[in-house]
């Protein structure tokens, strides 16, 4: 089938800049040694999850209990909810997907949540496996890196009996801010220079956590042998657990893996990242020096609908994908709700036109002077925000240059509980 002949909107997913996105992210594991356990929230397709496993990935990364179901179910084996999960419905279920062979881990971030999590797995002769959510500058969830008291939160939630405190996790959201202004208010740092404060900051912020909880007793430094990550060939062979640190130190946003380098502090380092977006790229991971347009796999194609000439002169296009199909998140160096490509084989942006505004089915194409497309043409766009477009899609096409070569299940579509 041709691309032309799908109907729209349709999510694309170019094979050829997808499978160079896998390779690029393994290689880097392996070269910083760590495991790479990729986050799937951005796909949620088992198949794209396969090909992840097969590049190098040695175990996946979830926000619910139910993508973890959807995962477990199709013979992945080692799982981590990167979620403060609570709740006896939800424990319920990943007990059962541990009786079933799966290997689960979640976060837990306060004495309650950790005090209700061993309570419920105690009673039932069972103990999880928690990682303690570290907030190391995003300010979401999890315990303030330098915070007095953190030694003692995680005493506290050790000494429980139905816990296994096996690490510490963090989420550096705070990369996607991009440059920041210095103490005099001006912008002076690159995006490059961003980046690599970022990756640094969530790196020797969470060594020093691992430091501090290693001299209260709560971390045993990993030997050398513990800091083994299996080969990118033995990660292939492998579907169940593998070679594993004494204390898991667990980060990774794709921005803030852009330079990111290990190092030892205290006889620590970081064991595993959590990539999710870097399979696709989009417009914001553009926009912040992360990835280049031509690196982007994922776009959504698009018909023109309308088209209307405004009394100032400009024209304002109509697309038929909307809310609906794109997200109204903002992307950091550009402007309005996706890039519209002039040529989707070098993925060149289209000049004068863009994206103004999303309804729940139509895109708002608003063109300085008057418009180089028609009703009735095609567009690729390159979303803001590549990990909401696909759970808003049952399906997605794969391609190779004009054709589409595979169909793919967003197998956990939706699945937010």
């Amino acid at each position: 089938m041709l691309i032309s002949e799908l109907p729209t909107p349709a999510v694309l997913i170019d094979r050829t800049r997808l499978q160079t996105n896998l390779d690029a992210m393994a290689e880097r594991a392996e070269t910083q040694g760590v495991a790479l356990r990729p986050h799937t929230k951005t796909h949620k397709s088992v198949a794209l999850a396969g090909l992840q496993r097969t590049a190098g990935a040695t175990g996946l990364t979830v926000a619910k209990v139910g993508e973890a179901e959807v995962f477990a179910a199709r013979g992945f084996t080692d799982i981590r909810l990167a979620y403060v999960t609570l709740g006896a419905e939800k424990w319920a279920r990943l007990v059962r997907l541990e009786d079933a062979g799966a290997r689960i881990s979640f976060c837990v971030d306060t004495p309650e949540g950790a005090r209700a999590v061993s309570d419920w797995y105690a009673a039932h002769d069972r103990r999880a496996r928690v990682l303690l959510e570290i907030d190391a500058g995003y300010h979401r969830c999890g315990v303030q890196w330098d915070d007095p008291d953190l030694p003692e939160v995680a005493r506290a939630m050790a000494d429980l009996p139905g816990l296994d405190l096996i690490g510490i996790l963090t989420h550096a959201g705070d990369a996607y801010y991009g440059p920041q202004p210095d103490a005099d208010g001006v912008v002076r740092e690159t995006r490059e220079q961003a980046l690599r404060r970022a990756s640094n900051a969530e790196r020797d912020r969470m060594l020093e956590t691992a430091v501090r909880l290693s001299k209260a007793g709560l971390a045993v430094a990993p030997t050398e042998a513990g800091f083994a990550v299996p080969s990118r060939e033995d990660a292939r062979k492998q579907s169940g657990d593998t070679v594993r640190p004494a204390f898991e130190i667990s980060i990774g946003s794709t921005p803030s893996l852009r330079y990111f380098e290990n190092a030892v502090t205290g006889g620590f380092r970081v064991t595993e990242i959590r990539p999710g977006n870097y399979v696709f790229h989009d417009a914001t991971q553009v926009g912040l020096g992360v990835a280049s347009y031509r690196q982007c796999a994922l776009t959504v194609q698009a018909t023109v609908i309308s088209k209307h000439r405004n009394r100032d002169g400009g024209e304002r296009l109509f697309l038929d994908a909307g809310k609906k199909v794109f997200t109204s998140d903002s992307a950091y160096g550009h402007e309005g709700y996706g890039v519209i490509l002039y040529n989707h084989q070098t993925m060149e942006p289209l000049p004068h036109h863009r994206i103004t505004g999303l309804s729940e089915e139509h895109g708002w194409v608003g063109v300085r002077g008057g418009a180089t497309l028609d009703v009735g043409d095609t567009v690729r766009i390159i979303p803001n925000h590549a990990c909401v477009v696909v759970n808003t899609q049952r399906e997605v096409y794969v391609v190779d240059g004009d054709e589409v070569v595979d169909t793919w299940t967003v197998d956990a579509q939706s699945r937010t509980v």
